[in-house]
């Protein structure tokens, strides 16, 4: 009777950790990665409840998030915006935020899934949702229990919680110290990015320039990508791909491959350079099949998919 209590007691531990991180993403607005259900009215997510990474590679050494000046995002700042029948509003700028208030993470079923900003959310990275700061945004989360901190990259929305501030990544969270508790006091703050520019010996971009690319954003590929895949084979010379992300996880690709092969029943495969890992579906004819299979995407939550060839 005592060992079957304390197993009880560990599987309610367990499931209530689960079920703390970032919840459902419904539709906010022109947000692309929130909808909980794809175009057909199937379940968006191929998991009903977040968990736990089955094999999470080691986060410990995973850098912070790098502060820089960024055009805001053409997704995920519609406002105002609904969720669950409450209104938000989308704050202009990022400058002297500071509140208190929880932290949650959110972890394996969204992870290969599009943010609200149109990115793919690689919880191995230093990111996290809010509700109101503009997409992207940079903020220092300190733990208000043990004092350690992370910058965090903000490219999605959420938690809807009234008593939550903000959704961390499963890295950020592992970082904080909240991933067996699943919530966590914390402070956020807005980093002046001009500033920490200027502290770390860096120089402002002049305002309108291209931002600097980031390794978890999708891009087309260049001459040197197009060498070889994953495996070190030559690129196929006929056909064209469709790229859905660029991510810094090689786990984290393999794993959005393996889920696009499942949704979508097409050929997908991840080229490998300088660092990154994109996930692409091809190759394509770009007379007849592109266009079927970009809906195909969409309608799996990848909107933001685009064609790249084995000659850019």
């Amino acid at each position: 009777m005592k060992r079957t209590l304390v197993a009880l007691s560990l599987l309610l531990l367990l499931a209530g950790c689960m079920g703390s991180g970032g919840g459902p993403r419904p539709v906010t607005g022109e947000a692309v990665g929130s909808a909980s259900t794809d175009a057909a009215g199937g379940e968006r997510y191929a998991l009903s409840g977040d968990a736990y990474p089955e094999d999470p590679p080691d986060v410990a050494r995973v850098p912070d998030a790098v502060p820089q000046r960024e055009p805001l995002s053409r997704g995920g700042n519609k406002s105002p915006y609904e969720v669950w029948g409450k209104r938000y509003e989308v704050m202009a700028v990022a400058d002297g935020y500071r509140r208190n208030g929880r932290a949650s993470w959110y972890g394996e079923k969204f992870h290969g899934y599009a943010t609200s900003n149109g990115e793919i959310y690689d919880m191995y990275k230093m990111s996290a949702a809010h509700r109101s700061l503009p997409l992207p945004s940079f903020v220092r989360v300190t733990s208000l229990d043990n004092g350690r901190s992370a910058i965090v990259r903000v490219n999605d929305r959420g938690p809807f919680h009234s008593e939550r501030e903000i959704d961390l990544s499963y890295a950020a969270a592992a970082r904080l110290g909240i991933l067996e508790r699943g919530t966590g006091r914390v402070r956020v703050e807005a980093i002046d990015v001009d500033r920490w520019l200027a502290e770390h010996g860096k120089t402002t971009r002049p305002a309108g320039s291209v931002s600097p690319e980031r390794a978890d954003s999708p891009r087309p590929l260049v001459a040197e990508d197009a060498a070889a895949d994953a495996s070190g084979e030559p690129a196929d010379p006929g056909g064209v791909f469709l790229q859905v992300a660029a991510l810094g996880s090689a786990e984290g690709a393999r794993a959005l491959q393996s889920r696009l092969e499942e949704e979508i029943a097409r050929p997908v495969r991840v080229a490998s350079a300088t660092g990154l890992y994109r996930v692409q579906v091809g190759p394509l004819d770009p007379a007849g099949q592109v266009e079927p299979v970009r809906e195909l995407l969409r309608r799996a939550g990848f909107a933001q998919a685009f064609i790249v060839n084995d000659a850019n």
